[in-house]
């Protein structure tokens, strides 16, 4: 996964410090119109952002488990979490599972549907999707 992080750093903004990446993770998410607290990360040390290829990431100290308390969903962050991001979504994304039942599942894409932007539709490796209410991902939920 690093090598992925390494191809795209050239032109990238970078930033450092878990301050500035949480501030910058979060105008990203507002400025592409996605719930600010899409990414309850702790500890960042590094977030970076290639406008001109649209690849993010951000590289935390450990893994990080949140439940949303509002839709009783577990969301696991690995220590990098990449994806590529356009407005009203997140696609191909690495380092982001959810918890169904007893299996941990990849999210591949996160995305809000442009007539109602009050639902975050949520993409599986597997294919299987599922809708929220945008308000369970506000920041501090």
């Amino acid at each position: 996964m690093a090598s992925q992080i390494q191809s795209y750093r050239a032109g990238a903004e970078v930033v450092s410090g878990d301050a500035i990446c949480r501030k910058k993770s979060i105008e990203l998410l507002e400025e592409l119109g996605l719930p600010k607290g899409l990414l309850p990360l702790e500890g960042i040390k590094e977030f970076g952002y290639n406008r001109s290829t649209g690849f993010m990431w951000l590289v935390q100290e450990k893994k990080v488990e949140h439940t949303f308390k509002k839709i009783k969903q577990t969301v696991s962050y690995a220590t990098e979490v990449t994806a590529f991001v356009e407005k009203g979504k997140l696609k191909k994304i690495t380092g982001v599972k959810t918890k169904e039942l007893m299996l941990w599942l990849s999210v591949v894409e996160v995305y809000i549907a442009e007539p109602s932007l009050e639902k975050v539709t949520f993409k599986t490796g597997t294919g299987l999707s599922d809708s929220f209410d945008a308000t369970a991902f506000a920041l501090g939920e």
